[in-house]
């Protein structure tokens, strides 16, 4: 699996951006996978941001992105966004997708398991 990862930018507080990850290649089927959103900002650890489940589309946020971002896919396209509004500057990171099948909703979550990781996009908010 190869995810491609872009939308980022340099964006006001309060302003939006819409990142997307585009999944790629071959043997597989995306309905066993999920999709997460990490970020990681300088001098902090990598941390979940939101993640969806291909098969059934059910999504995941961390409580201070709850209200302000969406994720949401497209199956067509095999891409999932992150549509991030009023945004502030402790979202200011580079933003990774990741891949991985055979998570539960306790553990899309977890970092750790991700074993399909795209090149991060870097989400700049100034205040």
């Amino acid at each position: 699996v190869q995810l491609q990862a872009s939308g980022g930018g340099l964006v006001q507080a309060g302003g939006s951006l819409r990142l997307s990850c585009a999944a790629s290649g071959s043997g597989f089927t995306l309905d066993d996978y999920s999709i997460g959103w990490f970020r990681q900002a300088p001098g902090k650890e990598r941390e979940f941001v939101a993640g969806i489940r291909w098969s059934g589309g059910n999504t995941y946020y961390t409580d201070s992105v709850k209200g302000r971002f969406t994720i949401s896919k497209e199956n067509a396209k095999k891409t999932v966004y992150l549509q991030m509004n009023n945004l502030n500057s402790e979202d200011t990171a580079v933003y990774y997708c990741a891949a991985q099948s055979g998570l539960i909703a306790t553990t899309v979550s977890r970092r750790d398991l991700y074993s399909y990781w795209g090149r991060g996009t870097q989400v700049t908010v100034s205040s």
